[in-house]
């Protein structure tokens, strides 16, 4: 029985003509040929993830941390080529390529002395990000300084007055004592 399109398997396979394929006489002729094929297409795909590494934009729109996430797969995808990048560069290229948005935060980042590592600056991210979510919300932060009203008893109030006239009244009697014996 025969499918559509499918020989089965009692026929025989078609003859190949020699137009179909070029015939390589020698193994370093063939070894040449796969070469120059195979390293054209890995010089493109090189390219094109660099291309994509160099291109990357940040946007307001999407959180911060995600889209490190996504730099790093292109990244992923560059060292998978066979290409290096130093962790170093990876995390100013990932300040380099935060939004406008985030000027004050990159330009701090930027001027700090001691280099920072990627987990580092994805930690910094991450609070950063967080803060500006909160700010957005409006919620206090713990930071804040909080005061507590303390009311005191409408009926105490009077008595603690009046103790601490009659301590006055003590007090500046004492005082008097000690001037007229001086």
């Amino acid at each position: 029985m025969k499918q559509a399109g499918k020989n089965s398997h009692s026929e025989k396979p078609k003859k190949f003509k020699g137009e179909d394929f070029k015939l390589f006489t020698t193994a370093k002729e063939l070894w040449e040929s796969l070469e120059k094929k195979y390293k054209t297409e890995d010089a493109g795909s090189k390219k094109f993830v660099v291309g994509k590494f160099l291109d990357f934009k940040m946007v307001d729109s999407k959180p911060v941390v995600n889209q490190v996430e996504d730099l790093q797969k292109i990244i992923h995808d560059i060292l998978a080529e066979g290409m290096k990048i130093s962790d170093s560069f990876q995390v100013k290229f990932i300040i380099e390529k935060l939004s406008p948005s985030w000027k004050d935060f990159k330009s701090y980042l930027k001027h700090k002395r001691k280099e920072m590592t990627l987990e580092d600056l994805i930690l910094r991210l991450q609070i950063e990000e967080d803060n500006r979510i909160s700010e957005k919300k409006g919620v206090v932060s713990n930071m804040e300084a909080k005061a507590n009203i303390v009311e005191s008893n409408p009926s105490k109030q009077k008595s603690n007055s009046q103790k601490n006239k009659k301590f006055t009244k003590k007090f500046v009697q004492r005082l008097k004592g000690r001037i007229s014996r001086g």
